[in-house]
């Protein structure tokens, strides 16, 4: 039977029912909207791992994001309130979460796996750029990082700088001449209670002397070490030499200064030097430990470019 209260109360439960979706979804929508609220006015917390990302995230004007760096990243003296992390091969998940960071960046090499994993699953954002060996490379490299901080338009001024920067040591480069004649280079790096080690090809004091149009004498892959007697027969024409870190006493000291002391420690460690080309000619040069660190980097143009204009003066000779 036909009965008009059954029809008045299905059409109030059915529009109690509408109101009762309709705010539901106005309440969602508003909750969800909070949260991208939150995350976009959240504050930038950016732990950098790498010297040579450290390095870009400076001269991309994010340095006052960063809230902690690896140990291999130099800071400028001013930059006393961020915090140390160990080693970037093996950073610790727990002194980085204590950080609260909303970004951790670093290189192909940044690790272990296992603290990067435990990152991820505490929705902290985790990217590994790819270790840059050429140009292309670190251009693309601060083009993500230029997009992932927010500094585009810094991004695009760097780009152009180095790019100024790279083909002025390809200019040097060709007043060098070809690779047969170019002068011959050994690196050392020097490491405290451990034998000098020379670098081979594949190393980044490899990419640092073919980049300056270099000949590296150095003909194995990797690290080795070698005698004194064993050096002073390749006779090198320059010695470039690196301890990876200087100690605190040094911390003062200018560029100039660092690396005539690091000269003199070699020789006076390793006397047979002396009778180099390179000893005989006062051409032993100390790299920046950063520039040695994360492939191609500011650090590493800048090494370069110092060491094509000394290639263009030893071949003056």
């Amino acid at each position: 039977m036909f009965n008009p209260s059954h029809v008045f109360n299905r059409q109030v439960s059915s529009k109690c029912l509408l109101l009762s979706a309709s705010l539901l979804l106005t309440f969602n929508v508003s909750a969800h909207e909070g949260v991208h609220a939150d995350v976009d006015t959240q504050e930038a917390r950016l732990v950098s791992a790498g010297a040579g990302v450290t390095e870009l995230v400076l001269a991309l004007e994010a340095g006052d994001e960063l809230v902690a760096v690896d140990s291999t990243s130099i800071l400028p003296p001013s930059m006393t309130k961020i915090d140390k992390l160990g080693y970037h091969r093996m950073l610790s998940a727990e002194g980085i979460l204590a950080l609260t960071p909303t970004l951790v960046l670093g290189t192909d090499a940044m690790g272990p796996e296992t603290t990067l994993e435990v990152l991820r699953s505490a929705d902290v954002e985790v990217i590994q750029l790819p270790t840059a060996n050429d140009r292309p490379q670190l251009l693309s490299n601060i083009d993500t990082m230029g997009k992932l901080l927010g500094r585009q338009a810094q991004a695009k001024q760097l780009k152009l700088k180095l790019q100024a920067s790279l083909d002025g040591i390809a200019a040097k480069k060709k007043q060098v001449g070809s690779a047969e004649k170019a002068p011959k280079i050994l690196f050392m790096l020097l490491q405290a209670d451990r034998p000098a080690r020379v670098g081979g090809e594949g190393t980044a004091a490899d990419i640092i002397i073919k980049l300056a149009g270099g000949n590296n004498i150095a003909d194995f892959s990797g690290y080795k070490s070698l005698s004194q007697e064993g050096i002073l027969s390749l006779q090198p024409d320059l010695i470039l030499i690196s301890n990876r870190s200087h100690d605190q006493a040094e911390a003062s000291m200018s560029d100039a200064d660092k690396a005539a002391s690091d000269a003199a420690k070699v020789l006076n460690a390793m006397p047979l030097l002396a009778h180099t080309p390179a000893g005989k000619n006062n051409k032993i040069r100390s790299i920046k430990p950063q520039a040695l660190l994360g492939g191609l980097g500011l650090s590493a143009i800048e090494a370069a470019d110092k060491l094509a204009s000394d290639l263009i003066e030893i071949n003056r000779y």
